[in-house]
């Protein structure tokens, strides 16, 4: 699970709990000039991953950590894919940050609000 907000000029996503050790992560910082916009998208999870380095998945439990396709990284930290928010990001490490956090509008609501 993660926790979104907005800190300043930055967008931050804190990797909560045990999630930590499966995404390798514990926290990303990204500028908000580099967020092109959040959509809440639970059939995400049904897409191919790519290559996990490094991560952890087991289908149906939990996919979190770096996944590589089609020359793109992409972020996860997903296991109930109702919660799921995509995060589009332009300029970036990653393409795209894919993370189940508690309330997905709101969190939709939240980076909307930020980029207009």
């Amino acid at each position: 699970m993660a926790l979104v907000r907005i800190d300043g000029d930055d967008l931050v996503v804190v990797i909560k709990g045990l999630d930590k050790l499966w995404a390798f992560k514990s926290s990303l910082t990204i500028p908000l000039v580099n967020v092109r916009g959040a959509t809440a998208d639970p059939g995400i999870t049904a897409d191919p991953k790519g290559i996990r380095a490094p991560g952890a998945r087991v289908p149906g439990v939990i996919t979190a950590g770096t996944f590589h396709l089609d020359g793109e990284k992409v972020f996860w930290d997903v296991k109930d894919p109702s919660k799921a928010v995509v995060i589009e990001l332009a300029d970036e490490r990653y393409s795209r940050l894919v993370v189940q956090v508690d309330n997905p509008r709101a969190t939709v609501a939240l980076v909307e609000n930020a980029l207009s």
